[in-house]
């Protein structure tokens, strides 16, 4: 099989479904000019970031790459700790960041050298795409934590039965990912793969190795900064939401 090439044009197809979206958002009387915005925010940044990992990927450079996976981390640990009022956020971010660092760095290290072997080990194709699945999934798992941990706290419950509540809900989302891949869906990755002409028993060990990339990522990450950052965290309390 080939790999399913689509060209520009042919995205053109999604366009009236989209418009009808929009269209019944607007007689709904919702913000349809927030959807449309963000949908033609989400085309212009994926075009630039295109052009910009073709760059990378041409010119491959162990320094940019890491100054690229540096800006992935800092985003990600800002982002993931927004639901903090902004006083604990600021002295939150620099463990969140550590967490982000060592943990994603080090399942980011473990899958790209010990199972893809990538080579050079900068490889821009290998440790882009994955530290960027690594520290969304462990940002998202990061800010699910906090802000349960935040309520459970507010409520009068101790720490301890706080952080547990916060680390069972927070990992809803991937277990439940975990619980569903071949029963409900297709990961993208996988269905990409697919698309593209790879071999479906290829592409299962590779789903196989991000959904354990994923859960150890984002497993780890939480218990790190529950643990780590427990004085920060309790204090939230004494400060309003921003």
């Amino acid at each position: 099989m080939n790999a399913t090439l689509i060209a520009w044009p042919q995205l053109l197809w999604l366009v009236p479904p989209v418009l009808l979206v929009l269209w019944i958002l607007y007689r709904w009387g919702l913000d349809w000019l927030q959807a449309g915005r963000a949908m033609v925010g989400m085309v212009l940044r994926l075009v630039v970031i295109g052009y910009g990992l073709r760059y990378i990927f041409n010119a491959p450079n162990g320094g940019v790459i890491l100054l690229v996976l540096s800006v992935m981390l800092g985003a990600a640990s800002w982002i993931g700790l927004r639901t903090l009022p902004a006083a604990a956020r600021r002295r939150v971010l620099p463990k969140a960041f550590g967490v982000l660092v060592a943990v994603g760095g080090a399942i980011l290290a473990l899958v790209s050298q010990g199972v893809l072997r990538a080579q050079p080990w900068y490889n821009p194709r290998v440790l882009i795409p994955l530290g960027g699945m690594i520290f969304a999934n462990a940002m998202n798992t990061l800010s699910l934590g906090v802000e349960r941990l935040h309520a459970e706290l507010a409520a009068g419950h101790a720490f301890i039965p706080a952080r547990n509540a916060a680390a069972r809900a927070a990992l809803i989302p991937v277990i439940n990912s975990l619980m569903s891949v071949g029963l409900v869906s297709l990961p993208g990755m996988m269905t990409g793969q697919i698309l593209a002409g790879v071999s479906p028993l290829v592409a299962v060990r590779y789903q196989i190795m991000v959904m354990a990339m994923i859960f150890a990522a984002s497993g780890l990450s939480l218990a790190a900064l529950l643990v780590w950052a427990r004085p920060e965290l309790s204090a939230t309390l004494s400060e309003a939401p921003t």
